[in-house]
C-alpha cells in the first residue's frame, strides 16, 4: 500500500468532517436557490414523434467502444456568494486552518470566480490547490550535509511522538545505507529508552544511554564523541518531552545546545520540532516557543491519523514557511515518510 492511500485512509476524520462540510455548503445553498427561484409551470408542447432508434454493438470491442455510458445525475451546484464564502470560511476555521490563512484561503477561492455556479467536486479542487499553493514552499525533505557527524536534535513536548520518529528515522537512514547513532538524551524517563533501544536492535543502530536523572547535556557531549569515532554519518539526539510553559525545562534544552556548540560551533546541524497533530492550533505557540530556545529548522507532524485537525499543517506553513520534512500516519516504520503538498491537500479536502 503507497503512502498516498494510507494518508488518504487514515486522514478520514479530517477529510470527512472537511469534504462532508463542502458537501453540505453547495448542497443547501443548492436547494434554497431552487426553491426560491423555480420558474412557474408553462404548458408543456407536444413532442414530435421521435426518430427511430439507430441500433447500437452492445458486444465484443466495438461495442464496449462505442456503446453510451448510463446517463450519470448531475452535481448539485450553487451560486459562489458573500454566504457561501461565510461557510467556507467557518468551515476552515473548524478545520484549525485559523482565521487569517481562511480568511486568505476564501478571497483567492473567490477571486474572478463570485457569482458562478460551482458543484462540491468543483470546490474541493479549488480548495485542495490553494492549499497545495501554501505549502508546496514548505514540503521539502531533511537535508542531508557532507559534515560528519550531521548532528540532528529532536525536540518536542510531552507524547509529541518524538521517541517513535527517531526510530523510524534512523531505520529508514540505515536501510538507505548511512550509519546512524542515537543518543537517548530522555534521562527522565526509563521507557523512553527502552523505546530507543528497541528500534536500535531493528535496525542495527547504536544507542547511548546514560543512568536516569542524569543530565542530558552531558550525554549529548558523549554521544558526538562516539559519533566522530565511528564515523558516522547521523547523530540522533532524544530530548526530554517538554512543555512549553515550563521554563525550567526549555532552558535544560538550550543548555544541551550551548553544550552541543562546545564540541562543534556549527552544531546542531538540524533542530527537528516534532509536533502532535491532534493539539490543533496549541502547535502554533509550541513553534513560537521552540524557535526562540532551540533555532527549530525543521518540522515533523505526527498522528495523522487519529486527529480531525489535519488543517493544522496549513496554518503552520502560511505563518512560519518552516520546512515540513515528513508526517507520520501509525506506528510502522513506513508509516513515517515525506511530506508532500499536493497529496496531503487532496486527502484533506476528501478527494
Amino acid at each position: 500500500m503507497s503512502f498516498f492511500t494510507k494518508l488518504r485512509e487514515r486522514l478520514s476524520r479530517s477529510s470527512s468532517k472537511i469534504g462532508e462540510g463542502l458537501d453540505d455548503i453547495v448542497a443547501e445553498g443548492a436547494a434554497d436557490a431552487e426553491a426560491e427561484g423555480a420558474p412557474p409551470e408553462t404548458p408543456i408542447a407536444p413532442r414530435p414523434a421521435s426518430p427511430a432508434p439507430v441500433p447500437q454493438p452492445t458486444s465484443g470491442m466495438v461495442g464496449r467502444l462505442f456503446a453510451r455510458a448510463p446517463a450519470q445525475p448531475a452535481e448539485p451546484r450553487r451560486a459562489l456568494d458573500d454566504e457561501m464564502l461565510e461557510d467556507l470560511e467557518d468551515m476552515l476555521v473548524q478545520a484549525d486552518l485559523g482565521v487569517e490563512t481562511a480568511l486568505r484561503v476564501t478571497a483567492n477561492i473567490a477571486e474572478g470566480r463570485m457569482g458562478r455556479p460551482v458543484s462540491a467536486t468543483e470546490l474541493k479542487e479549488l480548495l485542495a490547490a490553494e492549499l497545495a499553493r501554501i505549502m508546496e514552499p514548505v514540503a521539502r525533505p531533511l537535508p542531508l550535509y557532507p559534515k560528519k557527524p550531521q548532528v540532528v536534535l529532536v525536540v518536542g513536548v510531552n507524547g509529541s511522538g518524538k521517541t517513535t520518529t527517531i526510530g523510524k528515522l534512523a531505520s529508514q537512514f540505515r536501510a538507505a545505507g548511512k550509519n546512524v547513532v542515537i543518543a537517548a538524551g530522555d534521562t527522565f524517563r526509563a521507557a523512553a529508552v527502552e523505546q530507543l533501544q528497541v528500534w536500535g536492535r531493528r535496525a542495527d543502530v547504536p544507542v547511548m544511554v546514560a543512568a536516569q536523572g542524569s543530565d542530558p547535556a552531558s550525554l549529548a557531549f558523549d554521544a558526538m564523541s562516539r559519533a566522530e569515532a565511528d564515523g558516522a554519518d547521523l547523530l540522533l539526539i532524544d530530548t526530554a518531552g517538554r512543555l512549553q510553559n515550563r521554563q525550567d525545562l526549555m532552558e535544560e534544552l538550550a543548555k544541551i545546545v550551548r553544550v552541543i556548540r562546545k564540541k562543534d560551533p556549527s552544531a546542531p546541524h538540524n533542530t527537528l520540532l516534532v509536533l502532535d497533530a491532534t493539539t490543533g492550533q496549541n502547535a502554533l505557540s509550541q513553534v513560537e516557543t521552540f524557535r526562540r530556545l532551540a533555532d527549530v529548522s525543521g518540522l515533523v507532524m505526527t498522528k495523522l491519523d487519529g486527529t480531525a485537525r489535519g488543517g493544522v499543517l496549513v496554518a503552520l506553513a502560511d505563518r512560519f514557511g518552516l520546512p515540513i520534512h515528513a508526517i507520520g500516519v501509525g506506528e510502522q516504520i513506513d508509516d513515517l515518510d515525506a511530506f508532500d503538498a499536493g497529496d496531503f491537500a487532496r486527502a484533506l479536502v476528501g478527494l
